[in-house]
């Protein structure tokens, strides 16, 4: 397990539990509303999917180079829990938004492949937010990235564990 530490000025974001199944966050004049049993998802069970149903908090460990895809920018991110860790694919202004040491909370996230690579990414109707620069508790290994799954036997829709590909992150190495 890592710990990471930073001592940059936390972002404004204001959180509120209403009732035990009201969770909601608000950034800015926008609100994401969660449940909590979803809010918690440990990186170590997610799986990839077709749908943005992935609600889950997790640490910014390293960042790659941002590049162009079209007119778009885009880079890749190592990030973590206390679970697992897990490639997160960061999409235009989201570049510039996060840094190694940022807590990230995601709302309706999606894993799934992107140009061959398996990623975890907002996509088109999930939303990323900043809630915090400060210490988190995490692991690197598994990388979830870092699993071929294939379509389960019993049910196509679903993915399974085949093998893992690398212990790491063969795009970030090892922090220790």
């Amino acid at each position: 397990m890592g710990i990471y530490s930073s001592s940059r000025k936390l972002s404004q974001v204001h959180f509120s539990i209403d009732s035990a199944a009201d969770f909601s966050f608000r950034r800015g004049g926008s609100v994401c509303k969660m449940d909590p049993e979803e809010t918690l998802q440990s990186l170590k069970d997610i799986v990839p999917a077709a749908q943005n149903n992935i609600n889950t908090k997790f640490i910014v460990l390293d960042k790659d180079r941002v590049t162009l895809e079209g007119q778009h920018k885009t880079c890749l991110a190592l990030v973590a829990d206390e679970t697992a860790a897990v490639h997160f694919q960061l999409w235009g202004d989201e570049c510039d938004a996060f840094e190694p040491g940022d807590i990230i909370l995601l709302a309706n996230g999606i894993f799934s492949y992107n140009r061959n690579n398996l990623v975890l990414r907002a996509g088109k109707r999930g939303k990323v937010e900043k809630v915090g620069e400060f210490t988190m508790t995490f692991v690197e290994t598994p990388n979830m990235s870092e699993i071929h799954w294939v379509p389960d036997s019993i049910n196509s829709k679903k993915y399974v564990q085949e093998a893992v590909i690398s212990p790491h992150s063969r795009i970030f190495p090892p922090m220790h």
